[in-house]
């Protein structure tokens, strides 16, 4: 069939339109993929730029924890409250860093949430969770927390084709961390009253004991309150505003008559703990000021808290470790005497004068009660403060040999008091005599009056002392036991400013010699008291010993 030339024409100009507007759907085809990539390029160039963001600041929080591991084991050798200062910094930094990246790992997970393909059978964020895991293992978590176990039921329906009958593969568990807020309770202790049809005598079972007649809080209260007090530094009015968001209402002055009453409840045992303390060979003694309010006087004055620990680990002893605390008004020397003028052996101390006429000899025998073993982390710490002001190079030489003397205890750390004594005189005494050496020569190269010169002449003023370690295996180079035994006392002062009374600082050395005592040993204060606190009472005053820390076992 042939077409005229009319139709030819409108047929072809047809097809052209045809063409045309094929043309110009596969020239929007084409705009639109060129938008597509550029913003997938666009996405890729921001995930790449995330990606190196992550990465530098996890190198970061990588580099500041080896940072914060050096302080850590440098704590022996530095101004405690400098260190602690740089540490608390250190660990707020990684805080901040940490959150930082888990927010942005977050965000992560939910924009692969949001742009998951259907039929993805992946858990939502399982991708990122895998790679965040990758750094490192995830601790367990602790075996002894009750489980309470939540059950995910599947559907009745296949999710794909909609079939009804299910067959069950198996399960997954997951387990969450979670925290019950503390709550209180009121027990009501019922007590049956019978009579006897025969005799006519009525009778009823005795209550069990309370921590404190004529009052109302358990033994549970009782121990959360002085722990929270003192080991966790929450003042009793803090305490009050934190119980009144559970809706009960205990005002201050309750609380402290609590307080009062378990530590005069204790007071026995902090008595056991100090005998058991001054009976050791070695000690560790330090103090430690607190403020304390001057009645009548409108200010505060400076009272001491001290501190002596007994703690023979180090040399593999199996001795239970503990500690005892004493306040005092002030720092005369009467009150070192007065701490430690029964013990006997030898004492770990700082160069506080008040400690010399223990060192002295007895006045009627002339043998001395106690010998002096000098602390190398002061000594050190003097030549650090000097080297860290000037960047001398003498300064530096001598931190770095007394760092050598340091090494070797630590490699003898936990072994017998022979094996000890050999590696020190072996190793330890010769590295002595070359830093004594080296002492007298830069004496003679400095100005006398200079910080270095007298730094060093701390350590020389107390060769004796501070070099006493290497000859018997039961001493240690520091006097770090008691430091660490007071930086509860350091931490919880700065929360509570001062102590109300010079009572209540032999109150505060009384549940302190408690609860660090159980720190030593590895128990929970808290548990602890609970459960002393719940028998003290009846106990036998003979059989105290019963509830020291180590020999403490839980009724029940």
């Amino acid at each position: 069939m042939q077409l005229n030339p009319f139709q030819a024409t409108r047929e072809i100009t047809a097809l052209r339109q045809m063409v045309a507007d094929k043309d110009a759907a596969l020239a929007e085809r084409e705009r639109l993929l060129a938008e597509k990539e550029a913003l997938l390029t666009d996405r890729d160039r921001v995930i790449a730029v995330r990606d190196a963001e992550l990465y530098a600041k996890t190198l970061q929080i990588t580099h500041l924890k080896m940072q914060l591991a050096v302080l850590r084991r440098a704590r022996y050798g530095r101004s405690s409250e400098k260190l602690e200062g740089e540490i608390e910094q250190l660990e707020l930094l990684i805080g901040e860093l940490e959150e930082n990246l888990s927010e942005q790992q977050t965000e992560q997970i939910q924009a692969d949430q949001v742009g998951a393909q259907p039929g993805d059978n992946s858990q939502p964020g399982e991708q990122a969770r895998t790679k965040r895991r990758g750094r490192g293992g995830r601790r367990p978590l602790p075996e002894h927390l009750p489980r309470e176990e939540v059950l995910h039921k599947a559907g009745p329906n296949c999710g794909c084709c909609g079939g009804t009958v299910l067959r069950k593969l198996g399960e997954r568990r997951t387990e969450i961390l979670e925290y019950v807020p503390a709550t209180f309770k009121v027990t009501v202790h019922v007590v049956e009253v019978v009579s006897c049809r025969d005799c006519e005598t009525i009778q009823q079972p005795p209550l069990p004991s309370f921590p404190i007649e004529r009052a109302r809080p358990g033994p549970g209260l009782l121990s959360h309150v002085a722990v929270s007090k003192y080991a966790d530094g929450l003042p009793l009015h803090r305490q009050t505003g934190i119980y009144a968001r559970a809706g009960v209402d205990l005002d201050r002055s309750t609380m402290a008559e609590w307080v009062g009453a378990t530590a005069a409840l204790l007071r026995p045992l902090v008595e056991a703990v100090e005998q058991h303390v001054c009976a050791g060979a070695v000690l560790h003694a330090d103090d430690t000021p607190m403020k304390v309010l001057a009645p009548g006087e409108g200010k505060t004055k400076t009272g001491r808290l001290w501190a002596v620990v007994r703690d023979e680990r180090p040399w593999a002893e199996k001795t239970p470790p503990a500690v005892f605390y004493r306040y005092s008004r002030d720092r005369k020397g009467e009150h070192a005497e007065a701490l430690l003028g029964s013990c006997r052996g030898f004492l770990h101390a700082d160069g506080y004068s008040g400690w010399q006429n223990l060192f002295d000899g007895d006045p009627v025998t002339g043998v001395a009660r106690l010998t002096e073993v000098a602390c190398w982390a002061h000594s050190r710490r003097k030549i650090y403060d000097v080297y860290d002001a000037t960047k001398s190079p003498l300064a530096k030489e001598a931190l770095e040999r007394i760092a050598a003397l340091f090494e070797i205890e630590a490699q003898i750390k936990g072994k017998v008091p022979a094996e000890r004594l050999a590696v020190r005189q072996q190793q330890s005494v010769p590295l002595l005599k070359e830093l004594r050496t080296f002492f007298d020569n830069a004496l003679s190269q400095i100005s006398g009056q200079s910080t270095l010169a007298k730094a060093i002449r701390y350590s020389t003023s107390r060769w004796t002392a501070l070099t006493r370690y290497t000859s018997d295996g039961r001493l240690e180079m520091t006097n770090n036991a008691v430091e660490r035994s007071i930086r509860t006392l350091a931490t919880t002062r700065k929360a509570y400013l001062f102590l109300g009374s010079d009572s209540g600082g032999q109150r505060a050395a009384s549940m302190y010699t408690i609860l660090e005592t159980c720190k030593l040993n590895g128990i929970d204060p808290e548990a602890y008291l609970r459960d002393v606190l719940a028998r003290i009472a009846s106990h036998p005053i003979n059989r105290i010993r019963e509830f020291l820390p180590w020999n403490w076992k839980p009724s029940g």
